[in-house]
């Protein structure tokens, strides 16, 4: 919705909450897709299913920019390996569309409006002229807009070790 004023805008979106599923296509079996009342397109698959059958079979013209998210929890460091936000944007670098995967960075939706105008202002970015096509992930904190202190690059670190397989019996 934040977007809306600013471009004609295509959701295609999964079914349900696919986290952590990477960049994983759904090959086994047909793809069911479907326009919801809201006149979103949804996709029984992966968020990389979404925007490939956006790209290959829903759109005429391929869209300028890709938008993923806003995902529920940050995607730092080795964690965007898994993540369904930032696959679902690779997904549209990989089209050559520049793209862009936003996430908050703790999770409960806290302050979801101010992440929503901080995606805005990065998206309208005049600095956001880089080479094409790239590939962004964008971590925003979860407090007002007020208090938020700019916009700081990065390039994507390591994170600790995983933790431990829990054993049930």
């Amino acid at each position: 919705n934040i977007l809306r004023p600013i471009a004609d805008i295509t959701v295609v979106a999964p079914d349900s909450n696919r986290s952590g599923t990477s960049n994983a296509l759904t090959l086994d079996r047909p793809l069911s897709v479907w326009q919801a009342d809201n006149g979103f397109h949804v996709v029984n698959g992966t968020p990389s299913d979404c925007v490939h059958v956006a790209l290959t079979a829903i759109m005429k013209e391929p869209p300028d920019l890709i938008v993923s998210g806003i995902n529920q929890g940050q995607n730092m460091g080795d964690d965007t390996l898994y993540s369904g936000t930032v696959a679902a944007a690779m997904e549209g670098y990989l089209f050559n569309i520049p793209s862009i995967a936003f996430s908050q960075v703790e999770r409960g939706w806290l302050h979801l409006d101010a992440a929503a105008q901080m995606a805005l202002k990065i998206v309208m970015l005049p600095k956001l002229h880089l080479p094409k096509p790239f590939l962004l992930n964008v971590n925003i904190p979860s407090i007002p807009l007020q208090e938020m202190q700019g916009i700081k690059p990065a390039r994507l670190g390591k994170r600790h070790m995983s933790e431990s397989v829990i054993h049930a019996k």
